[in-house]
């Protein structure tokens, strides 16, 4: 079995971080990713700091993480109403300085929905909001954030931006550019791929995986891929539905999935299962995994 497989689901951050470190050792998992805050949205709890301290020296102990943190559902960077980009950029702050007392996690977030306003009104608004919380940062203490922030790659269902590479490394440039421009150099930006949303969004995974690996390389850079959504999908390729399906269930298939996981521009990956699942399903499924590396 590999020790360097990095391998974790989806957990419920209702009882804190030690409970959600504590869960992930009993399921076979060494890396776990939550959400912030009720996916739909909502007041995030208070940090408690003795049980972040007592998450740390017990992940340190049992070899957990990189931790990933989701955003909720709800934060739309790119939405038509000024209220709903004023939640989403209010929401994304609070989030990344909860995350400082957990240096070197992650932070993942769906681009957003131009809703109507087309893609490029859409990446420029999701760019923007990201260009003034890192300089706000920046300048409030002369240093970046310790979380890198991860934009996930898309299925492409109704206005969702970051349906193709493409469109995520134009999210990237335009970011960083505006932090070149207010003389920022420190770069915060990854991206996480989601195997279900580049599968449903025209990207064949199953068929052609190296082609896949060697475009999101040519367009992104595979220095920017920091983590790896694993799931099945409950759809044909290119539907642009973003339908989960449990591993080996799907449309992808087991031996696609053996074959992300092996794959020596992907295997040292941390990777995060969002299958329909209950804790069982979960442990049942990392064991599965493991067994394919």
């Amino acid at each position: 079995m590999d020790a360097s497989f990095k391998i974790g689901c989806h957990l419920s951050s209702a009882g804190g971080y030690l409970a959600m470190g504590r869960t992930a050792e009993s399921i076979g998992a060494n890396v776990f990713q939550f959400f912030t805050r009720n996916p739909r949205g909502g007041a995030s709890k208070p940090i408690d700091p003795v049980d972040v301290a007592d998450f740390i020296a017990y992940a340190a102990k049992e070899g957990i993480g990189p931790i990933l943190a989701h955003a909720p559902y709800t934060l739309n960077a790119a939405g038509a109403e000024p209220r709903v980009r004023e939640f989403a950029e209010e929401t994304m702050a609070d989030d990344l300085n909860r995350l400082e007392y957990t240096p070197g996690a992650l932070y993942n977030f769906h681009p957003g929905s131009h809703v109507g306003q087309g893609a490029e009104k859409g990446i420029e608004l999701i760019s923007s909001m990201l260009a003034r919380i890192f300089t706000a940062k920046a300048k409030k203490d002369g240093k970046g954030f310790s979380t890198t922030v991860l934009l996930e790659t898309m299925a492409g269902k109704g206005s969702e931006v970051g349906r193709s590479f493409e469109e995520v490394r134009a999210i990237i440039d335009r970011t960083e550019n505006a932090l070149a421009g207010a003389g920022i150099a420190f770069s915060p930006l990854g991206v996480c791929l989601d195997t279900c949303h580049v599968w449903d969004g025209g990207y064949d995974i199953v068929n052609d995986l190296d082609g896949v690996i060697g475009e999101f390389d040519r367009v992104v850079g595979l220095d920017r891929l920091k983590a790896v959504h694993l799931n099945d999908s409950l759809n044909v390729m290119a539907a642009h539905k973003d339908r989960h399906a449990c591993i080996g269930k799907g449309k992808i298939g087991l031996d696609a999935i053996a074959r992300v996981i092996n794959h020596p521009k992907l295997r040292d990956m941390p990777f995060y299962l969002e299958t329909p699942n209950d804790l069982d399903g979960y442990r049942a499924e990392i064991a599965l995994l493991k067994t394919l590396r």
